[in-house]
């Protein structure tokens, strides 16, 4: 009976949509945090009566036939990258991008990964690093004896050092753009690598064509809408007790069958 791992590939499906769901609501206060969702595809069909072929000898077709489908399957985890909203946190080393593009981060290992999430510290040697201690490309090194940091739209850092009158610029944000956002490798601790999905990383600075702006004492948000996720959650959580109720349904069928003398 394949109703019995149609409705099982189905729960399946749904166990995985509530995973993407549940990953969404535990990531609600993350920093530039994107939602994804997740995306399902039919499997292949059976046919019993194959659509178009001949019934007669009169060159008589078959409009419309019997396929059987045999379930569906996961497609893709796509991830939704609108802008999420900007929190002000008045830190000055905390900088949000309005529009697109991410920060470049210089990993220990020599290769490059993106992030939106702006919450920057400084360290020991005054490099501005990510809270993980990697270097910040082209955000530049703040001396000691800056007095005031200043972070303009364009990304260029600007310190006004003591017993000076005029700010100069230490550094300037190095930007990246992708074709395909959603083509991005997710690393973790708000981390992305391009892939051969996501095409080649396009570098820039603020405020140029094609790049957003730079704010400084802000942070984006997480783009979640928690009401949208909740709804969807019970919406998923019905669909696997529905899915649930056919193998119930085959088993007492297969029961009466069983039962037959």
């Amino acid at each position: 009976m394949r109703s019995l791992s149609i409705a099982a590939t189905g729960m399946l499906a749904q166990q995985l949509n509530v995973e993407t769901i549940s990953n969404n609501i535990a990531n609600m206060n993350t920093t530039a945090f994107k939602r994804q969702r997740a995306e399902f595809q039919d499997l292949l069909y059976q046919s019993q009566r194959r659509v178009g072929a001949s019934s007669s000898d009169n060159n008589t077709v078959v409009p419309a036939g019997v396929q059987v489908g045999l379930g569906v399957k996961a497609a893709a985890v796509y991830r939704i990258t609108e802008q999420g909203n900007l929190t002000t946190t008045g830190n000055v080393l905390d900088v949000a991008l309005q529009g697109r593009g991410y920060f470049q981060v210089e990993l220990p290992s020599g290769e490059t990964a993106y992030t939106r999430a702006g919450s920057f510290q400084l360290s020991s040697e005054g490099r501005i690093v990510t809270a993980d201690g990697y270097s910040v490309v082209g955000a530049g090194t703040i001396p000691n004896t800056a007095i005031e940091v200043q972070i303009n739209a364009n990304g260029e850092v600007l310190v006004k050092k003591a017993g000076e009158s005029a700010f100069s610029r230490v550094g300037q944000f190095q930007l990246a753009t992708f074709a395909n956002e959603a083509g991005l490798n997710s690393l973790g601790n708000n981390l992305f690598m391009n892939t051969p999905a996501s095409g080649d990383a396009v570098s820039g600075v603020a405020g140029r064509s094609g790049f957003g702006t730079v704010l400084q004492g802000f942070l984006e948000t997480s783009n979640v809408n928690t009401v949208s996720e909740i709804t969807n959650l019970i919406t998923a959580q019905r669909a696997y007790e529905m899915n649930s109720k056919v193998i119930a349904a085959s088993d007492e069928m297969l029961n009466t069958l069983n039962q037959m003398r």
